[in-house]
C-alpha cells in the first residue's frame, strides 16, 4: 500500500530560466512545462480508458475521471467531479441505508453541502479500508466493508489494449464491472449510480448546445447518449455510458440533471430520488433528445443498476462508456476518419443517424455477452498476453508490474490512428503529392545510375521536359533489386489485414510534438513488440519524409538564425504539430537537419524492424530513403576518418548538452548504422553501397577507439572542454540496437562490459545509492556532470535502455538493479509518485521535468533483450569487418513469443505483482 505522505514528495519542474535562454522565452516553441496545469502533478493517477487513438480519459485511484485528451493535442488535467459512480444500500426494509459516491473525502471548492450542485452529494467513503490495484490495461478498486460494514464491493475496469488486436484496440471505451458481495445475514437492495458531465473537460460543459437524450439498445444495453457540440469548430463528440440489464439487474436512467439552482433537475434532486428509490423512473427512457443546454449551463446524465444481493450472495453489474468523435481536426484545419470509424462502418459524408447507429454497435460490441467479442474475452487475451510475463519467477515483481503499466502512454500519450485512405496519395513513392505550399517538395522520382541506384533525388512535378517519356524512374531503382529478390510490386496496394492507417503520439502532454523520433528510437520497442504494423507504419512515414523538403522558412530560437523547415535527406525531428504530415519538424529550438543522431536513428531502427518482421516488401519500399539518409550524413565527416563530427552545439536528443568533435553517443551511433546500412545493402542486393559503407565502417571502428576509448570506457567527446571525459550513462546507444538486431557487436566484450560496468558503478551506484536510476553524466571522480540541466539529470527512458544494454551483455543483475531506480523513485511508496505519468526527467534532489513522456516506453526494450525474436537470433550472421559472402535475406517469420528468451536471474522481489495504493 501506499501511504499519503508521497502526495507531498514531489517539487516543481525545473526552472524556466535554466531550461531556455530568456530571448527563447519570449518566442513561441511546442514545449511548455512551465505554464500548463499538467506540469502540477496529482499522486493520484491511474490505468486511462479506453483503446489506442481514438482520444483518452485517464482515471485516477481515487476514481476520478482526468487528462482528457479527446481533441489532439490538448490535454484537460483536472478532473471532471460530476462524474462519479455512487452507490445506495438499503437492509431491514430501509431501516439501514448506506449512500456515498465511492471516492474518499469531499474534493477541494466544491462548496456547502446545501448548494444544488455535487456537494449536496454524499462523500462519505473514509478510503481507510479502500484499496488499488493497476495492471494496465486493468485495474481494480476494492472498497471492503464501505460504506456498508457487511458489503464488500470491487471494481474491475477493463480497456481494450489487447496486442495484434488491431481493431478491438481501436476502441473508445471502457469497461467497468463491479461485483458485490453481502456477508451479512440479510439480503441488501443495492443501487449503483454512474453520472457523466456532456464534458470533454476543462470548461466545455460551459459552452452550451449540448443534447442529452436515453437509448435502448440490443441485448439489453441501455444509457444516456450525451451529444457534445464542440468549440473552435472541432468536431462533435458522443459519449454513451450504458450498463446490462440482466434477470437479476434493473437499469433505469435519467437523461438530464445539472449543477446549479434554476436547473429542472438539479444534482441535489437526483440525489434525493437515488436515496429514496434507490432508481428512476422507466418513463425516462422515453423523454427523447433534450433541449439543447445553454452557455454557462452544465448537462449532466445518470444511469441506475439496482439488483437484491441474497445473503452471503454475490452478484455482478457492468457499466461501461464509450465516446465517439469521427473525425479528428488539427489545429490548421487539416481533417481525418479515425481508424475506429471504418471498422464500425461509418462511412464517409454518413448521416447522423448511422454515426449514432455505430455508437449503438460499439456498446453492443463492448457489453454483449452473446455475440461478437465481449469485456469477458477482452480479458482473456489479455490475460494470455501477460501470464508469460507475470508467471515467470525469474523475474523481479517490480519490474513485471512495472513493464506492463508503462504501455499507459500508447493511451494517454495523446495518440491518434486514423484512416489511410484519407491521406489522398499518400503512398510512399507515388508520383505526385499533394502540398499546400509551392516550397514543400515531395523527391518521388530520382535519377539513377547505370546500375538502377539513386544518385539525385528530385521532385517529380519538377521533373526535366528532357526526362519526358523515359518512363517510370521509380522502376528503374526497384527492378534491379527485385530481380535478385522476389517479385514484390510498389504499385501494389497493400493487403487490407497489413493497412492499419496512420498513427501519431505525442513526445509528451507538456511536449506538443508528434512522433518526436529521436525519443521514438527508445519508445519504438514496444510497437514493434506488440503491434508492429503500426510501427512499420510509422516508419515507412519517416521514409517517406526523408526525401521530402519543405522551403518555408523556419527562426530558430536557440541560436536566432533562419533556415528552412526541412532539408530532403535529413530525418524531421517530428511530423509536425498543428498540421501533422504537412508541417514536419514542430521542433524549433534548434536546426535539427544538422542533429547528428537523428539520420543514424532511421537507419538503425529500420534494420531491426526488418530483421525482426522479415518484412522484404518494406526493406525494399523503405532502402531509397535509407541510401539518403547514409549519404546526406557524409558531409559532417569533416576529416574524412569516416566518423561524423558534432559542431559544438547540442546536435542530438540531449539538446541542452553541447558536445565537440566525436561524441560518443553520435558516434556510437553512427557506428552502428554504418554497418546496419551495409548489412541491409548486402541482403538487398545493393552491393556497390554495401561494400562502400563497409568500408567506411572498418575505417570509423578504428578512428573512434583511438579517439574515445580510455581503457574503461568511452569520453564524453573529444573536446578539451571541462566535461570531455565524463562518464555517459548512454554512450552505448548504437551497441543497444546493434545487438538487440542480430547483428555482430561493434567492440569487443572487454570494451563492452567494462563501460556498462563504468556506468554503473558510477552513473547509477553514487547517485543514491542506486536508487533513482541513472544520471546521464558523472565525472570520473564521482561527481555528477553539472555543465547543464540535462547532463544532471536522470532519464527514465534512457536508464531503462542502459538496463536493457546490460541484458544484451549478459549482466542481467546489475541490469535490473539499474532499471529498479525508476521503480523506486517513479512507482513505488517510497518515492515521488509518478506512476502513470512517468515524466522524461528527475533529479537527485526530486525536481521533475515533462510529465506523461514517450521514453520510457524503453522498459520494453529490456523485455526485447530478454526475449529475443526468433527471427533476430535466427538471422544470417553478417561479419562486415570479414564478410567474404552473405545469403540473400529469406522470408522469416514474425516474433515468436515463447522464442529465444534468455534466463535471467531471479531478483528481490520488490511489491506486489501489480500496483498497489491506499485510497
Amino acid at each position: 500500500m501506499v501511504s499519503g505522505t508521497i502526495f507531498h514528495c514531489k517539487k516543481n519542474s525545473w526552472p524556466r530560466e535554466e531550461y531556455v535562454s530568456r530571448v527563447t522565452l519570449q518566442l513561441k516553441a511546442p514545449i511548455d512545462p512551465f505554464n500548463r496545469e499538467s506540469t502540477k502533478p496529482s499522486a493520484s493517477q491511474g490505468v486511462p480508458l479506453g483503446g489506442m487513438g481514438s482520444g483518452s480519459i485517464s482515471r485516477g485511484f481515487r476514481g476520478e475521471f482526468r487528462q482528457w485528451q479527446i481533441i489532439p493535442g490538448i490535454c484537460e488535467a483536472s478532473p471532471v467531479v460530476a462524474n462519479q459512480f455512487s452507490i445506495f444500500i438499503s437492509r431491514d426494509g430501509g431501516s439501514r441505508k448506506y449512500a456515498s459516491v465511492l471516492a474518499p473525502g469531499q474534493p477541494e471548492g466544491l462548496g456547502k453541502s446545501g448548494d444544488q450542485g455535487v456537494s449536496s452529494w454524499g462523500w462519505n467513503l473514509s478510503g481507510q479500508h479502500s484499496s488499488y490495484h493497476a495492471l494496465f490495461p486493468r485495474a481494480w478498486t476494492i472498497y471492503d466493508g464501505e460504506p456498508d460494514p457487511e458489503l464488500k464491493i470491487s471494481c474491475r475496469q477493463i480497456s481494450p489494449f489487447i496486442p495484434h488486436n488491431y481493431k478491438d484496440s481501436s476502441l473508445p471505451a471502457a469497461v467497468f464491472v463491479y461485483t458485490l458481495v453481502n456477508n451479512g445475514k440479510e439480503r441488501a437492495k443495492v443501487s449503483l449510480l454512474f453520472t457523466w458531465a456532456n464534458s470533454v473537460g476543462g470548461v466545455s460543459h460551459l459552452s452550451g448546445e449540448h443534447v442529452n437524450e436515453p437509448f435502448i439498445g440490443e441485448d439489453n444495453v441501455s444509457g444516456v447518449l450525451l451529444h457534445h457540440k464542440t468549440a473552435k469548430d472541432n468536431p462533435p463528440v458522443t459519449f454513451a455510458i450504458a450498463a446490462c440489464e440482466t434477470q437479476n439487474v434493473n437499469v433505469t436512467v435519467l437523461p438530464c440533471f445539472g449543477l446549479a439552482e434554476g436547473s429542472s433537475i438539479t444534482a441535489k434532486d437526483m440525489w434525493s430520488k437515488m436515496t429514496q428509490d434507490g432508481q428512476f423512473d422507466r418513463e425516462n427512457f422515453s423523454a427523447g433528445p433534450s433541449m439543447p443546454s445553454m452557455p454557462g449551463e452544465t448537462l449532466c446524465a445518470a444511469i441506475s443498476a439496482s439488483t437484491w444481493v441474497e445473503p452471503h450472495g454475490k452478484c455482478t453489474v457492468a457499466f461501461s462508456v464509450a465516446w465517439s468523435s469521427p473525425k479528428v481536426k488539427f489545429l490548421k484545419g487539416s481533417s481525418y476518419y479515425r481508424i475506429s470509424v471504418l471498422r464500425f462502418k461509418i462511412l464517409k459524408g454518413c448521416s447522423y443517424m448511422v454515426i449514432l447507429s455505430a455508437i449503438y454497435e460499439v456498446l453492443w460490441y463492448i457489453t454483449t455477452s452473446g455475440r461478437g467479442i465481449d469485456y469477458k474475452r477482452w480479458e482473456e487475451d489479455i490475460e494470455k498476453w501477460q501470464d508469460p510475463v507475470l508467471k515467470d519467477d525469474r523475474l523481479p515483481e517490480w519490474y513485471k508490474f512495472t513493464l506492463f503499466n508503462e504501455l499507459y502512454f500508447l493511451v494517454a500519450g495523446g495518440t491518434v490512428w486514423i484512416d489511410s485512405a484519407e491521406a489522398a496519395g499518400s503512398s510512399l513513392y507515388d508520383k505526385k503529392q499533394p502540398t499546400k505550399d509551392e516550397n514543400t517538395k515531395f523527391t518521388s522520382a530520382e535519377k539513377v545510375d547505370s546500375k538502377g541506384l539513386v544518385f539525385e533525388h528530385r521532385n517529380g512535378a519538377n521533373v526535366d521536359k528532357a526526362d519526358a517519356g523515359k518512363g517510370n524512374v521509380l522502376e528503374e531503382i526497384v527492378v534491379p533489386l527485385r530481380k535478385a529478390k522476389q517479385p514484390f510490386s510498389l504499385a501494389e496496394p497493400q493487403d487490407e489485414c497489413n493497412d492499419v492507417g496512420r498513427f501519431l503520439y505525442l513526445e509528451g502532454v507538456e511536449y506538443v510534438m508528434w512522433c518526436t523520433y529521436d525519443v521514438h528510437f527508445y519508445a519504438s520497442f514496444a510497437l514493434l513488440d506488440l503491434f508492429p504494423k503500426i510501427e512499420l507504419s510509422i516508419q515507412r512515414e519517416f521514409a517517406k519524409a526523408v526525401l521530402s523538403e519543405d522551403g518555408r522558412k523556419v527562426r530558430f530560437l536557440a541560436e536566432g538564425n533562419w533556415g528552412i523547415r526541412k532539408v530532403r535527406g535529413a530525418v524531421p525531428h517530428d511530423l509536425g504539430t498543428h498540421d501533422p504530415w504537412k508541417e514536419m519538424n514542430a521542433y524549433n529550438i534548434h536546426d535539427t537537419s544538422k542533429w547528428k543522431d537523428l539520420n543514424p536513428k532511421f537507419v538503425l531502427q529500420v534494420y531491426r524492424d526488418f530483421a525482426a518482421t522479415g518484412d522484404m516488401a518494406f526493406g525494399i519500399d523503405v532502402w531509397p530513403s535509407v541510401r539518403a539518409a547514409m549519404e546526406y550524413m557524409d558531409q559532417f565527416d569533416m576529416d574524412g576518418d569516416g566518423l561524423i563530427e558534432n559542431d559544438g552545439f547540442p546536435d542530438q536528443t540531449y539538446d541542452t548538452w553541447t558536445v565537440h568533435g566525436v561524441s560518443a553517443y553520435c558516434g556510437c551511433l553512427w557506428l552502428a548504422a554504418l554497418q546496419a546500412a551495409a548489412a541491409m545493402a548486402f541482403q538487398l542486393g545493393d552491393e556497390e553501397f554495401g561494400e562502400k559503407y563497409k568500408r567506411k565502417f572498418q575505417m570509423a571502428k578504428h578512428a573512434f577507439e583511438a579517439k574515445l576509448w580510455n581503457g574503461s570506457y568511452f569520453n564524453y567527446d573529444s573536446g578539451s572542454s571541462s566535461n570531455s571525459k565524463s562518464i555517459q550513462a548512454d554512450q552505448l546507444a548504437g551497441q543497444w540496437y546493434t545487438a538487440s538486431s542480430g547483428l555482430p557487436n561493434l567492440f569487443d566484450d572487454f570494451k563492452i562490459k567494462s563501460t556498462l560496468q563504468k556506468i554503473f558503478d558510477y552513473n547509477v551506484m553514487k547517485v543514491k545509492g542506486g536508487r533513482a536510476g541513472a544520471v546521464n553524466g558523472i565525472h570520473p571522480n564521482g561527481k555528477v556532470d553539472e555543465t547543464c540541466m540535462q547532463s544532471r539529470e536522470i532519464w527514465t527512458g534512457v536508464t531503462y535502455a542502459v538496463a536493457a544494454k546490460m541484458i544484451l551483455a549478459g549482466m542481467e543483475e546489475q541490469a535490473f538493479s539499474t532499471a529498479e531506480g525508476i521503480f523506486i523513485a517513479g512507482w513505488s511508496e517510497d518515492g515521488y509518485g509518478y506512476w502513470f505519468q512517468t515524466p522524461e526527467a528527475w533529479t537527485m534532489d526530486g525536481h521533475f521535468r515533462s510529465l506523461i513522456y514517450m521514453r520510457p516506453l524503453a522498459i520494453w526494450g529490456m523485455q526485447w533483450a530478454l526475449s529475443m525474436p526468433t527471427a533476430v537470433i535466427e538471422a544470417p550472421k553478417i561479419n562486415i569487418m570479414d564478410r567474404s559472402d552473405l545469403p540473400a535475406l529469406s522470408s522469416r517469420s514474425t516474433r515468436n513469443e515463447a522464442g529465444g528468451r534468455k534466463a535471467s536471474r531471479k531478483m528481490k522481489c520488490f511489491g506486489n505483482s501489480v500496483f498497489s495504493c491506499a485510497c
